[in-house]
């Protein structure tokens, strides 16, 4: 499989690369992409264009580009080389309020100028994630070196852009997904957006941490805004404004999300899955799970299995 293979990755697919581009190199994807992509640059600058905003990236920068949006992404004019990590991927529940303060438009979300301090093991978490994704579980874990490495392809010293992998099995995109999360949590925790208030981020991110931590709890809008001390109608209004989601919407999909995990992972029966995952019945589950994934559970673990071999 070569890069211009995945040039419009399938929307179930989870894919880690690292390009180092020199002025001419482009990207551009009329129709946009099904799945989400992270964009970390680690030296260079590039240029993002989607959904009408356009906006420069430089070392230090993390982006995110919403899905389903035309997008046109090169190496800045002027600039050298453009040298950064790429992943695309669905995300997690609770990321949104992480990026929410950080939205530009277009479906886009820029975390500008992650301070250098956290820049190294931002890089180790990208290696860490392209070594994940191709192990399977019946194979040693990767244990790195991943330090060498890093040292090697950051800061624009040089070093050799590597090749993608696709994370196709659940095991290994599980992994990834922890070291994605990683660099979000260290970026976006960092950087502080300008002009924002953080009452309502803040609220926000400790309500879908709590729906991430446990995604089968009986949450309810009262439930979760008694856990973050705030009345109904306010946490409703804030974490809807903070997330472009209501509460219990980002629970059904926490849950469809962690249901979706165990069938990748586990051997565990259409029922049992369902009542882990925090839904009232089977067929409430296999609803649910359907308009989210497109088909009924038991397809979903038939398609994915024999990728899992």
């Amino acid at each position: 499989m070569t890069a211009e293979d995945l040039s419009v990755p399938a929307a179930e697919l989870m894919i880690v690369g690292h390009y180092d581009k020199g002025p001419g190199y482009a990207t551009r994807r009329p129709g946009g992409s099904p799945s989400r992509l992270l964009l970390w640059t680690e030296s260079g600058a590039g240029l993002v264009e989607q959904g009408g905003v356009s906006f420069r990236v430089g070392a230090g920068d993390l982006a995110v580009l919403g899905s389903g949006v035309a997008q046109h992404y090169r190496v800045s004019q002027g600039a050298g080389r453009w040298r950064f990590w790429w992943v695309h991927f669905q995300p997690r529940a609770a990321w949104a309020a992480w990026l929410g303060p950080h939205a530009v438009g277009g479906g886009c979300h820029v975390v500008a100028g992650v301070p250098e301090a956290v820049h190294e093991r931002i890089g180790l978490a990208f290696l860490r994630a392209l070594q994940d994704a191709r192990w399977t579980p019946d194979a040693p874990p990767p244990t790195g070196p991943w330090a060498p490495q890093a040292e090697a392809g950051s800061g624009g010293r040089g070093g050799e852009a590597r090749v993608p992998a696709v994370a196709s099995g659940g095991a290994a995109r599980e992994l990834v997904m922890g070291a994605v999360e990683e660099v979000l949590v260290l970026a976006t925790a960092t950087a502080r957006p300008e002009g924002r208030g953080e009452e309502g981020d803040e609220r926000a991110r400790r309500a879908l941490a709590i729906i991430a931590a446990e995604p089968g709890a009986p949450h309810s809008v009262a439930s979760l805004a008694r856990a973050v001390a705030l009345s109904p109608s306010r946490f409703a209004h804030l974490f809807a404004e903070v997330t472009g989601q209501t509460p219990m919407q980002a629970v059904r999909g926490a849950r469809v999300r962690h249901a979706a995990s165990l069938l990748e992972v586990t051997d565990m029966d259409v029922g049992q899955v369902a009542a882990a995952s925090g839904f009232v019945s089977p067929f409430h589950f296999s609803r649910a799970f359907k308009k989210e994934y497109g088909l009924p559970p038991r397809d979903y673990r038939a398609r994915l299995r024999p990728a899992t071999g």
